[in-house]
């Protein structure tokens, strides 16, 4: 959709118009956009003294439910957006009016195939939660009198969604064409992005699933749980979950609590993430205090696993060498395995890089581990990426920023939490893990299956190779690369030589015009015979001074 189709549009006015009215009328004003359009907005936004990121977090605030959830989603991505500005958005609430129960019900009812009340024997119709996507009703099954909370997707969200998402590509694409500065974020690719991760939290089954697989990696956690799933009540668009009896974090921070009591919850807290992503290697991806649930007041419940990250065995091997080349401050390590977790594409400077690693590795010296914050450091970490132009990969950016979110929860329980010591009993496992002789049972039926697999395709591509040459049908081909210095020394020496020859003809040819005495004549001799003389002359004096300038260099 290009954006004069955009233009027509009365949604991507109203964003247009609201850019301009909270100071982004710079942006606005390079788009090739009507002038119907530009007429519409404001001469002065009133809110030109706040800083940019503050603005755009207002911007998406006033534009709506959707808008809030794609800021929140831009908040998990540190490896494509700058750290001030994940940090804003991440201050975005999804407080949002609940929709009429009679559209809630008409959507239960499709979507489980049956009325309402043959499937609930009580359904209460207000609201206990109400998000941008979705709204949570406490009800009662009719089969086992279990109550339960159902998770049900907002009519028409995944529309609206998709029409707000093809307005902001439109948008990304003329930003990253016509801004110079904004062609760093790749704008286009970001949110492409954005709406793979938006539909696939709108995939209530896919939640379901990564909370079945969540509850099995957490089962034996004495102070860690997860609500049950009820399959038969779930589909793409309604969730069935046992319904959680708690205080959410957020609000639980707020209380007078035993210092025992804080210790204990931010010590379960951080070891939650810290098993998910050095144990098992999938992890809920946005842990913030609103997705926790305290029970009894000690056990912790995470909600909402729309949006999870997963990591390999082989990575999770590579983040504990990165933890201990940070305390041994080998700045070669750090730089090789970040370069492993990364993308890049181009010319690194890898000195600049380095020295920029240092400086960050300088800021842990002599500090005692238990002081180390491991959130910041991976933040400066993925931060000094972004400045060299080197983008995480995505599920390790997800990552960092649960043990960020994670981390900032448990020290606002317990500001003296010793995150690295919580963290060695998961590192001396995987240590162990490697030496075991399972681990090196399968290490070696791996790397032999490797071995049989190339014995099986040599014999097979070398016969491939042989049949081309065969039927003729082999090409080679080569890429010439810095010849232009070779290139152009061997088009001046035909220059070069073209010239003489031109020289030397026109030599011979002025000689034979002289004896023949063909009129008209210049002072007594025939004229063009002098005039090519003159020519061939000048030219070979050219000549001779070009080649001893060039030889003097």
């Amino acid at each position: 959709m290009d954006i004069h189709t955009l233009s027509r549009l009365g949604r991507f006015k109203d964003i247009a118009v609201t850019l301009v009215s909270y100071g982004f009328g710079d942006l606005i004003s390079r788009l090739d956009l009507p002038e119907r359009i530009l007429r519409l907005s404001p001469k002065k936004s009133q809110y030109i003294h706040l800083d940019a990121w503050t603005r755009l977090r207002l911007v998406i605030t006033e534009l709506g439910p959707t808008f809030i959830k794609f800021g929140q989603l831009l908040s998990l991505r540190s490896d494509l957006l700058p750290l001030e500005l994940t940090a804003e958005l991440s201050k975005l609430q999804d407080d949002v009016p609940p929709e009429k129960f009679e559209d809630i019900k008409n959507r239960i009812e499709t979507e489980l195939q049956v009325p309402l009340d043959e499937v609930f024997a009580d359904f209460e119709t207000t609201p206990i939660a109400a998000a941008s996507l979705a709204q949570v009703h406490r009800a009662l099954l009719k089969k086992d009198r279990t109550v339960v909370a159902l998770k049900v997707q907002r009519p028409g969200i995944r529309k609206t969604i998709s029409y707000d998402l093809d307005i902001l590509a439109g948008l990304a694409r003329q930003l990253h064409d016509r801004v110079e500065t904004l062609a760093v974020y790749n704008l286009p690719q970001l949110i492409q992005e954005l709406r793979k991760l938006m539909f696939q939290e709108l995939d209530f089954e896919r939640e379901a699933r990564n909370m079945r697989l969540a509850g099995v990696n957490l089962k034996n956690e004495e102070f860690l749980s997860l609500p049950a799933v009820f399959n038969e009540y779930t589909t793409s668009s309604v969730l069935c979950m046992e319904l959680v009896q708690g205080v959410p974090l957020k609000d639980y921070l707020k209380l007078e609590l035993p210092f025992e009591e804080r210790q204990a919850l931010a010590r379960v807290g951080i070891r939650a993430v810290l098993k998910q992503v050095l144990e098992d290697g999938f992890f809920h991806a946005d842990p913030h205090p609103g997705n926790i649930i305290i029970q009894n007041q000690k056990v912790l419940t995470l909600l909402d696993w729309g949006m999870v990250g997963r990591i390999t065995p082989k990575t999770r091997s590579e983040l504990m060498s990165l933890l201990e080349a940070v305390v041994d401050r080998d700045s070669e390590i750090v730089l090789n395995i970040l370069l492993l977790f990364s993308h890049h594409s181009g010319q690194i400077n890898m000195d600049s890089l380095q020295r920029d690693i240092m400086d960050i590795l300088d800021d842990y010296y002599s500090v005692p581990l238990s002081e180390i914050n491991i959130g910041q450091l991976l933040n400066a970490l993925t931060n000094l990426l972004f400045e060299h132009k080197i983008r995480m990969k995505s599920d390790l950016a997800i990552m960092v920023r649960a043990i960020v979110a994670s981390e900032g929860s448990a020290r606002l329980l317990y500001p003296e939490l010793n995150v690295v010591a919580e963290t060695e009993p998961y590192l001396k496992k995987i240590a162990l893990e490697k030496l075991s002789p399972a681990y090196l049972k399968r290490k070696i039926r791996k790397e032999f299956t490797k071995f049989l697999q190339l014995n099986r395709e040599v014999p097979l591509r070398f016969n491939q190779i042989l049949g081309k040459m065969e039927n003729d049908q082999l090409s080679i081909g080569f890429e010439h690369r810095n010849l232009d210095g070779l290139r152009n020394t061997l088009d001046r020496i035909a220059n070069r030589i073209t010239l003489g020859l031109l020289t030397a003809a026109m030599v011979i040819g002025s000689s034979m015009i002289i004896t023949t005495g063909v009129s008209p004549f210049l002072f007594g001799y025939p004229a063009l015979g002098l005039i090519g003389y003159l020519l061939s002359g000048c030219i070979g004096l050219w000549l001779i001074i070009d080649i001893l300038r060039k030889r003097k260099r």
